[in-house]
């Protein structure tokens, strides 16, 4: 799945490099997700968040997230409410899918001699199971995960992809659904694109400055053909 080449630069197009997210971005998980964290967080003694907490710390670091959906609980048990999570959402993993249109976007980019790559808030283990899943070995060249880097926003995903393919921030394209993924590529120096069909409401993108906000996998296609 990781390749160690050097990204082939195309001068008539201004990026070299497409960094997605996963879950939200182009995995359509974001209620189950949801779901889970709920879950966990009653299952050790803590108040079930609100749909829009649980929903906002998609995409950032397992425990990082269930440390902020459930600030009730004492640090002591986050152990148990990982492992809690874990329980929940191995239950239900086979219930998530692709988003329609996700497959032929892939396919279309790599077509297109893109270096496409995940950066996720997602475990290495996590991410090769999801991957073996939907069959998608091939289509990726890289991919960073927050328990081998840091967690979003930290830009160090994004500053490890650009150094094993040698590609400058300006040529990386993120794309992702949260505001964690925007101002990762913020911090990383790197253009991004969020989509609205994810985790986190698209009025909370302007101030990160993506370039577009698709509202579908169609308009995210179209955007990244005339403009990627």
């Amino acid at each position: 799945m990781v390749s160690h080449r050097t990204a082939t630069r195309t001068p008539s197009r201004p990026f070299d490099l497409i960094a997605f997210d996963w879950d939200g971005t182009l995995f359509d998980s974001t209620a189950i997700i949801t779901r889970c964290i709920q879950l966990a967080v009653v299952d050790v003694g803590g108040r079930k968040p609100s749909d829009k907490d649980a929903a906002y710390v998609i995409g950032l670091g397992l425990m990082q997230a269930l440390a902020h959906a459930a600030p009730d609980v004492p640090p002591a048990k986050y152990p148990q409410l990982g492992a809690r999570y874990q329980y929940h959402y191995m239950r239900h993993q086979d219930d998530i899918s692709l988003f329609d249109g996700i497959l032929p976007l892939l396919a279309d980019l790599k077509a297109r001699n893109y270096t496409l790559t995940v950066a996720t808030g997602k475990s290495r283990r996590g991410l090769d199971e999801a991957l073996k899943a939907v069959e998608l070995q091939g289509l990726f060249d890289g991919s960073r995960t927050a328990d081998e880097t840091a967690g979003k926003p930290d830009p160090l995903m994004l500053q490890e992809l650009m150094a094993e393919f040698g590609v400058a921030p300006e040529r990386v394209l993120m794309i992702g659904d949260t505001t964690h993924d925007l101002q990762m590529a913020l911090n990383a120096g790197c253009p991004s694109v969020g989509v609205s069909y994810g985790a986190h409401e698209p009025d909370s993108f302007a101030t990160l400055q993506p370039r577009f906000v698709a509202h579908s996998v169609a308009e995210l296609h179209g955007w990244l053909t005339d403009h990627a």
